[in-house]
């Protein structure tokens, strides 16, 4: 049973209540309405890539059966429903325009306008279209000029309905784990090319930006997956040595160049042997900084850091991701993740959500230039079991969710100007590298049948903001 009960709080006026999903593990129609292969299709080809060897074909099948997936949403109460495009359902091959796949996020929008719900389009949450992989993907800088003339298209058709446009869901993963450790599609393992994959995206970004702004886009920003990079032991040198190259990797390497139009000092110097400066043109950084009307913040937890190979680390799948970032590039010094005693999730991610809260109160006491934050991901997953009555009790993942929220409360009255929560997942879905395995939604898919089923963490979610609308 569900032990933490919501912290009495006054919500700011017109704060959000959402929930997040990504085109790529929902929609299934992987090869269907003339979508054609993403990096992740042909990386679920890779033997041993994906657990299970599970593919992305059918995924949930939100594809098919969105209208009743909007209308579980509204019996929810979402505020709004955070989304992505498939770049290889609108533009396959990044060939021409694709009407059939535009045509299904047209319906898409105005179902959930229809139901009094806000669409937050994501423009890229990690699907490039593998014809453009082909052509070094990420690592190529044309591949920033095709992601503008992608986005303006999408604008061109579904701007005049959806008002919040965010560029990149957590390029951390789609450059670094991506072409630096290979856990992500595309799979490879080139420093060089990882490096350049962080830059061509951020020049992405921010020419999208501008694009999208002349064109008339009001509400615009990025989705970034930051972390608190806490040293095993402050007074040891070694430990703080590990922190700051976490947090230059994991954070500053994507917030600086956004917010202040400049790479740190630490990081050029870090990333020298893999070439982060020759990729920057003279006028990059003046793109890349253009003026942001949000900041999304994806959290799920944050990280004990060591230096010491021997520390007691956990096999976690940030710990592991961070390591191979981390590892290859900077010689022989050691990124490691020691236990703090702490609960984990089916991910073997530590629970402590004080670290959302202090990410959120730090952000803005760092960066004097932060625009509005929206907590736009934050969730778990743990191994669901359900009842023989059919319904789901999963009190573990209510817990977090209640208490994360809690947190954000307590980052609001600390002086964080966070405007909206968005939970993930909406649906259990295709976890990446890991296939059907995790389960985060607030909602249960039964993978065999596809029937959905309200969760506890869904209904309590649910009451949450009820009450909340309700004062």
């Amino acid at each position: 049973m569900s032990q933490i009960e919501p912290t009495p709080f006054t919500w700011p006026h017109g704060f959000i209540w959402g929930s997040a999903t990504a085109a790529a593990q929902i929609e299934g129609a992987g090869h269907a309405g003339g979508k054609e292969d993403s990096i992740w299709d042909a990386f679920a080809r890779v033997p041993g890539a994906i657990a299970g060897g599970d593919d992305l074909e059918t995924a949930v099948d939100h594809y098919h059966r969105m209208p009743a997936d909007v209308a579980l949403m509204a019996s929810l109460g979402l505020d709004a429903y955070r989304f992505s495009i498939s770049w290889a359902r609108v533009r396959p091959c990044d060939r021409a325009l694709n009407p059939e796949g535009l045509d299904f996020y047209s319906r898409l929008v105005d179902e959930l306008l229809g139901a009094g719900i806000l669409p937050w389009l994501t423009l890229y949450h990690w699907d490039l279209p593998q014809a453009l992989e082909e052509k070094d993907g990420w690592a190529n800088r044309e591949t920033a000029y095709r992601f503008v003339e992608y986005a303006t298209d999408v604008y061109a058709a579904l701007g005049d309905r959806v008002t919040h446009w965010t560029t990149f869901n957590e390029p951390f993963c789609s450059s670094l784990l991506g072409y630096g450790s290979g856990v992500h599609a595309p799979g490879r393992q080139d420093g060089g090319a990882a490096v350049a994959a962080v830059h061509h995206q951020h020049l992405a970004h921010g020419l999208a930006v501008n694009a999208l702004r002349s064109a008339g886009a009001q509400h615009l920003g990025i989705t970034l997956n930051l972390t608190n990079a806490v040293p095993r032991d402050a007074t040891d040198p070694v430990d703080v040595e590990a922190a700051r190259r976490l947090d230059s990797l994991a954070n500053r390497i994507f917030l600086e160049p956004l917010l202040r139009g400049a790479y740190p000092v630490d990081t050029l110097h870090d990333l020298e042997p893999f070439g982060l400066a020759e990729v920057i043109h003279s006028d990059d950084l003046s793109i890349i900084s253009a003026p942001l009307d949000f900041l999304g913040v994806n959290h799920y937890h944050d990280d004990l850091v060591s230096g010491h190979a021997d520390a007691s680390a956990s096999d976690s799948h940030a710990g592991g991701a961070a390591r191979s970032v981390g590892s290859p590039w900077i010689g022989s010094e050691y990124i490691t993740f020691p236990s703090r005693g702490l609960p984990r999730t089916a991910m073997d991610w530590e629970v402590n959500a004080d670290g959302l809260r202090l990410l959120l109160v730090r952000l803005g006491e760092e960066y004097e230039q932060l625009p509005p934050l929206y907590v736009t991901e934050n969730g778990a997953a743990y191994d669901d079991t359900v009842s023989a009555d059919g319904s789901v009790h999963d009190s573990e993942r209510t817990d977090y969710i209640v208490s994360h929220i809690n947190k954000v409360a307590e980052a609001i009255a600390a002086g964080a100007d966070v405007r909206g929560y968005f939970v993930w997942s909406l649906l259990d879905n295709f976890e990446w590298s890991y296939g059907y395995e995790k389960r985060f939604g607030i909602v249960r898919v039964d993978f065999d049948t596809l029937q959905r089923t309200v969760k506890d963490s869904g209904r309590r979610y649910a009451a949450h903001i009820r009450a909340v609308h309700a004062a």
